[in-house]
């Protein structure tokens, strides 16, 4: 089975692909927002923003590996 070849990126885009494992979260250093019908129901100025990576982790020997 070949590993995929992921697309190209482009301007003002992350590709999951470059994303660490395992998964982490790091501040946003912006104001966050969550709008529900028309109304701000929430507001943050210290969101997280997970990330992972583009597939779940394998087990090997008992160890979660990034192959």
């Amino acid at each position: 089975m070949r590993r995929p070849i992921p697309d190209p990126v482009a301007t003002g885009q992350e590709s999951v692909w470059d994303f660490p494992r395992p998964a982490v979260a790091q501040p946003t250093g912006a104001k966050v927002s969550v709008v529900f019908a028309g109304q701000t129901i929430a507001e943050s100025l210290r969101a997280l923003c997970s990330r992972t990576t583009d597939h779940k982790a394998r087990r090997q020997a008992g160890k979660l590996s990034q192959q």
